[in-house]
Parts: structure tokens; sequence; C-alpha cells
């Protein structure tokens, strides 16, 4: 039996303000030569729309002839959560999975990953562990689907709905949180050094406006990027009601100033007077933010929806709604802003020589394991080659490297550059990772210049 998200009755009765939506009203295009497809549109714009599907349905010739033709983007509903695809411990199984995956690329479309960790759809063997059995077993996790995966994915739902409802702003109790505050930033390091072309997203619910918990996300990203963790990009899921937050766009703008991506993930609008305008205020949002770079629906027709409010742009019997239409006028009249792009890789000659280098560590520990990060500074002259030794404590052990490759242990290991890190201008720096056993390291590491 497909296992839909289950029905989020706070997600919905905090989106019921209206304030944006009264002032909202449909856009036309005036072009004869105007897209006449949700993805072709969104293209044109730079962007993605996309659909959350499931393996299941795809046998319906409806479903998938809309699938093919309207999106650009599939995300896989349930096939690529902890309990599908380690239904038993270090056993995986990557079927339906991959039918998602193969089913998007065939049709030349984004695949978002969804989601690696979410304190729900657990598998029961997971559900029993705790403290640091459970943390160990989460980031293999995390290593081994996202390293299947690797090269394929566009963006990963890394951790999802970490953060409670209500005033407070905080996390979340689960069972990953009891393993330590830190257990957000150990699995995107750990996505990063499985896949490190894939995007990495946090995403949420209840999140459409600035609110206590919005603010709280924003808090923890703001914080990621000052400190060098991987995090690109921020899903707002946008399960709405019979309105939406008059400070939508505005949130959406605040986390694309800190320097992620922001995506609308789960999209789908209660039927009623205000849906076909709901849909339209979201695409423009999207369309007026620079860097949100797509829009997710989450399912095709009203009758795929895990809601039963008729909340999707395609009816039962996968006709057009009035809610498609505003979407598509929207696209269609919203201009041609594109998401700034990654700036390209460039190399430049070995410089000549090599000047002094220093490292220096820090740790995100817990209970039985850790994450090291190790920066590289060069001195007043160009690096060109590195090596770091670092010290571990008795009973450490490195179990994964990013960024540079590992020789010898336990004792003293010794990292060295790999090709593209080799090099750092003077005064500039790089950064490597490893993920440990045991206790971390406490010792100033020694650089060398090779």
């Amino acid at each position: 039996m497909q296992i839909r998200k289950r029905p989020r009755r706070t997600a919905l009765l905090a989106m019921v303000s209206a304030a944006a939506t009264a002032a909202t009203g449909l856009v036309f295009a005036s072009t004869a030569d105007a897209a006449t497809t949700l993805g072709a549109s969104a293209a044109e714009k730079g962007r993605y729309f996309g659909a959350a599907i499931a393996a299941g349905r795809l046998g319906d010739s409806t479903y998938t002839r809309l699938l093919t033709t309207e999106f650009t983007s599939v995300t896989p509903e349930n096939e690529m959560k902890w309990d599908a695809t380690e239904p038993q411990q270090g056993r995986f199984s990557f079927t339906n999975g991959d039918r998602i995956l193969n089913q998007g690329l065939s049709n030349g479309s984004k695949v978002r990953g969804h989601a690696l960790l979410w304190h729900a759809q657990q598998p029961g063997w997971a559900q029993s562990l705790s403290g640091s059995a459970l943390r160990n077993a989460a980031i293999n996790h995390v290593t081994q689907v996202a390293g299947h995966y690797k090269g394929k994915i566009y963006a990963w739902d890394v951790v999802n709905e970490a953060f409670a409802d209500g005033g407070s702003g905080g996390r979340r109790d689960s069972n990953l949180q009891r393993t330590g505050n830190d257990w957000i930033e150990a699995a995107f390091r750990a996505a990063r050094a499985a896949d490190p072309a894939a995007k990495l997203c946090y995403n949420d619910y209840n999140t459409d406006g600035i609110n206590a918990k919005s603010t709280g996300i924003y808090t923890m990203v703001r914080d990621f990027k000052a400190r060098g963790v991987p995090i690109d990009c921020v899903g707002f899921q946008s399960h709405l009601g019979t309105g939406i937050d008059s400070s939508y766009q505005a949130n959406l703008q605040r986390f694309a100033d800190l320097g992620v991506d922001v995506q609308i993930t789960e999209l789908d609008v209660q039927q009623g007077g205000n849906q076909a305008n709901i849909y339209a205020t979201v695409t423009r949002a999207c369309l007026a933010v620079a860097r949100c770079t797509g829009i997710t629906v989450w399912g095709i027709r009203d009758s795929d929806s895990w809601r039963d409010d008729n909340p999707l742009l395609f009816d039962g019997g996968g006709n057009k709604k009035a809610a498609y239409t505003s979407v598509l006028n929207a696209l269609n009249a919203g201009g041609t802003t594109t998401p700034p792009s990654s700036p390209p890789v460039t190399t430049s000659p070995p410089p000549s020589g090599g000047g002094a280098c220093a490292a220096t560590v820090s740790l995100n520990s817990w209970n039985g394991g850790y994450v090291a990060t190790v920066r590289v500074n060069a001195g007043s002259a160009p690096v060109n080659g590195w090596t770091v030794a670092v010290a571990l404590p008795s009973g450490s052990a490195v179990t994964s490297t990013w960024n540079a490759t590992a020789t010898g242990s336990p004792g003293t290991v010794s990292f060295r550059n790999v090709t593209y890190n080799g090099q750092i201008p003077a005064g500039g720096h790089t950064e490597f990772g490893f993920q440990g056993t045991g206790a971390g390291p406490t010792a100033t590491p020694a650089c060398t210049v090779t």
C-alpha cells in the first residue's frame, strides 16, 4: 500500500490569512507565442516546474501523459525515504527509487531526492535505536543512499521537518534530535561527501511566512553559511489552505539573501474561491525572487493527492482546472528573471615553488563519533600542494573523508589534497573534512607544502 504524507492540520490552519490574496488577480499572457505548458514556460524563466510522483501510478496513461508533457522535475513521494530504501539495517532497496529516477531522466527532467532523514517513516529497526547507534546508522544511511544516486540527483532534501510548530522556533523532539543538536549538520556534511554535485536542501512546512518557525530555520541556515556547513537550498512545502501569508515573498527573499537557493517543494492549495489566486501568488513570488529555482506540486491530479480537498492543478479526470490556467498565465507574464548559476570552475597554471601553510580543525562531536572540518590556510605565498597531519586520540578512527585523501590510522593520519584543491592563492584557504568514531582530534594539525 502506498504510504502518503499524513495530513497536517497545523499546516493548513497556519495559512488561513488571506491578506495577500485580497489584492491578487489573475494575470493573463498577451503574447501570441506564450508557452503552452507549465514546464516550458518555467524553463523560459530559468526555472523548473515539477511534480511529486509515485512509482505505483506510472502505469496510468493519463498520469504519465500529464507528467511527461507538463513537468520538468520529479520528486518521489515515498520511494527514496528511509523505510523504503533501507527496510533492514545495512540492506538497501532502490528498485522503486530507481524507477522514479529513470522516469525523470528519460524525460530530461531534474530529479529532487526526498528525503534522506526524517523523524517519520523510519524503518522499525531505526525507531528502536538511540544515541550513537542511531547517529552512526543515520549517517551511514545518508552516505549509502546519496552515494547510490551520486551525480544523478539535482537536489536532495537532506533533512525534512526538524523544527517544531508553535512559537518557540526550536527543534522538534525526535529520536534523531536526541542524538545531539548537531545531527542536521552531520547529515549535510555526509551528504556533501557522498555526492558533491547535488544541491543540499533543508525542507519544512508552516514556514511560508515570516514566523517563529521559519525564523528558527533562518537562524540555522545563517549559522551554517557562516561556518561553512554545506547547505545550498531551503525548501518551503507550501501546503496552503484558503489564504496565503502576506510575507510569503519577503520570507523567500530573506533566505535567498543568505546565499541559498529557495524552492517551493510540495505546493498544494485547498480548493475554493481563492485557489487559483493563491497558486498565481505563489508563482509570481517565485519569479520575483532571483534565487527561487523552481516549484513542485505534491501530486498531479486531485485524485492523486494526500489531501481530500481537491488541491491540485488537474481534476481527477486529468482535466486542467482554473488553478492550472492561473499558474500558466503567471508564468507567461512573469518576465525573464533567471536564478544565478554557480560560478564556473576555472583552473590556473600551477604556481612555481610553494609557500608555507597552516591548518585548523573544528569539531562537531556526539557520543561515539564526530565530524571534523579542517581549514588549510596559505601564507604570504601561494601553495601548490599540501599535506595535513592530524593526531587522533586513542580509540579514534577515520571512517570517511571528503576533499582529501587519507593514509594511516590509528594514531596520526595524513590528509593530502586532491586534484582540484591543491592550489591555494597567497592568503587564501581551502577546506576538507572527515568523519570518525570515538573522540575527535584536539591538537592543532600540522600542515606542510608538498
